[in-house]
């Protein structure tokens, strides 16, 4: 096995392992953060919170443990929501990972996944529809229009701008549009308002 495929390895079985110290409530507890904040529900992972629930319970575990753990559990609810798995896909997969897994263990995760699942695969897919693409190079070119829907006689100036957007997916593609003269004004007075906003962040 190659080195960093047995430190990737390694790094799952300590993980694992933490999991499995976990009593299965406290583990339904923890699961119940990350599912919540995969659902859509909450901002984010509170980890404090976390450790206090740990520490209260009498498990101990470092901050980097938990994060380790928080991080494994959290790439897996997105995995298997991704790829739409059902609660038996999701626990077939945990036990090919590793062999560390306790049955206590597999069994909560197997029905909070039956349970919350389809939720997390759905807020997943309007993550996907309402990612948006980043601003690459904006060009604009002044022309005079022969025929519009928007300039009310011909020979008047009109911009034309061309967007060249990257999606989430990586793909690069170009937008076109047509402003009259005084909603390009608008246009740039707005952008100049954003570029001075983003300023003072």
């Amino acid at each position: 096995m190659p080195a960093a495929a047995a430190e990737v390895s390694c790094g799952i079985n300590k993980s694992v392992d933490n999991i499995c110290r976990l009593s299965p409530d406290l583990l339904e507890e923890a699961c119940q953060h990350i599912l919540t904040y995969l659902q859509g529900r909450a901002a984010g992972v509170d980890s404090a919170q976390m450790s206090d629930s740990f520490q209260r319970a009498g498990v101990r575990l470092d901050h980097e443990a938990l994060q380790h753990m928080i991080r494994f559990l959290l790439l897996t609810f997105r995995s298997a929501g991704k790829n739409n798995l059902s609660g038996d896909d999701l626990v077939s997969r945990l036990e090919e990972s590793s062999n560390k897994w306790s049955k206590a263990s597999l069994q909560v995760l197997h029905r909070l996944w039956s349970e919350h699942g389809a939720s997390v695969h759905t807020q997943q897919e309007v993550q996907a529809m309402l990612s948006i693409g980043q601003l690459v190079d904006i060009q604009w070119k002044l022309g005079m229009a022969v025929t519009s829907d928007t300039c009310r006689s011909l020979n008047s100036p009109y911009v034309c701008l061309l967007l060249k957007i990257a999606e989430p997916s990586g793909q690069i593609c170009l937008k076109s549009f047509e402003m009259t003269v005084p909603q390009f004004q608008n246009f740039h007075k707005q952008f100049k308002e954003m570029a001075a906003a983003m300023e003072t962040v």
